[in-house]
Order: structure tokens, then sequence, then C-alpha cells
């Protein structure tokens, strides 16, 4: 099992991060599945506005529902973030690694991204999960402590990725 996961603390930066490892894997050919924040948090928005693009190539979800200025309740869409979801899943045939953005509230309670990156467990397919840390100790249940902390460094991140590739190509042979 080939599970890793990063934690950066600040509103964003994760996804920040990650969508700049994924731009440099697809340069490398690396074939992902998986989600990426589509754009750069905008701070005039609201915090928890954010549209993920399902890898390799789209399309793009707003997984926020627009419950206006005053709303104090979650503006999570879960319906979206399902159907998501299933495209992440029908996508993971052929796939190098998933990322997963953001292993999140949805995700701590068994919905979401979990059911994919459990399925790509299955099918041999390596992992990289941002956490944030509100959701770390949901993560640390689901994985059962096997997987690997990363540095949020992208070095790292494409050092860990080119391990596992070389690990699994010679257990193939």
């Amino acid at each position: 099992m080939h599970l890793a996961f990063v934690t950066i603390k600040g509103h964003g930066l994760i996804d920040d991060f990650l969508s700049e490892v994924v731009a440099v894997l697809q340069q490398r050919g690396v074939r992902l599945s998986g989600t990426v924040r589509a754009l750069p948090v905008d701070h005039r928005a609201h915090p928890c506005d954010m549209d993920l693009r399902v890898l390799p190539d789209g399309p793009l979800f707003r997984i926020s529902q627009p419950l206006g200025a005053g709303s104090r309740g979650c503006r999570l869409d879960g319906e979206t973030i399902e159907t998501l979801a299933m495209q992440v899943e029908a996508s993971l045939a052929g796939s190098d690694l998933l990322v997963v953005n953001k292993f999140g509230k949805q995700e701590s309670y068994g919905r979401g991204l979990r059911p994919a990156i459990a399925k790509a467990l299955d099918l041999g397919v390596p992992v990289l999960v941002g956490i944030n840390c509100l959701n770390l100790d949901g993560f640390t249940e689901f994985s059962a402590g096997l997987a690997r902390q990363l540095e949020p460094d992208t070095q790292a991140i494409l050092g860990w990725v080119a391990q596992v590739r070389s690990s699994m190509e010679r257990t193939a042979v």
C-alpha cells in the first residue's frame, strides 16, 4: 500500500501547494486521477467557496453552495462532491497516482472521496492526500496509521512518487 499525506497550516495553502505539485507531475508525464482546486483562493470571496478540477483535465465542479453572506452553516454541496467522487473513481484505471486535494469532513464521515481512496489502494494505485489539521484524526483512523507523512516540499513529493513508481515497476517484473 502506497498512501502518503501532506499538511500545511493556513487557509488554502495545501490546495495551492498540491496544485503546483500536480502541474509538475503532469509536465513529467505522470498519469493522474483525483482532484485539485481549480483557481487560487479569492480573498474577496467567502473563504469556503471552492471549485475543483477532476484530474487529469477536467471537468470543473463548484463544491460550495451560495448560502449568503450571513450564513453560518456548512457550505459544502454534498451531492456535487458525490458526483465528482464517482468521476474520480471511474478514472482510476491506468492512473499512476491518485491526488486528493483534501481529506475533509465528508471523507472523515466515510463519504466524499474516501471510497475513491480505498478503491485506488485496492487497485494498487498510489495515493497522495492533502489534509488540514482539523481532519487529521479522521484520516489517521481511516489509514490505520499506515500513511506516510511527507514534507510540504515539491521535491519531497516528487521523490516519493519516483520511489513508489520504481518499487511498483520492480514488483511487476
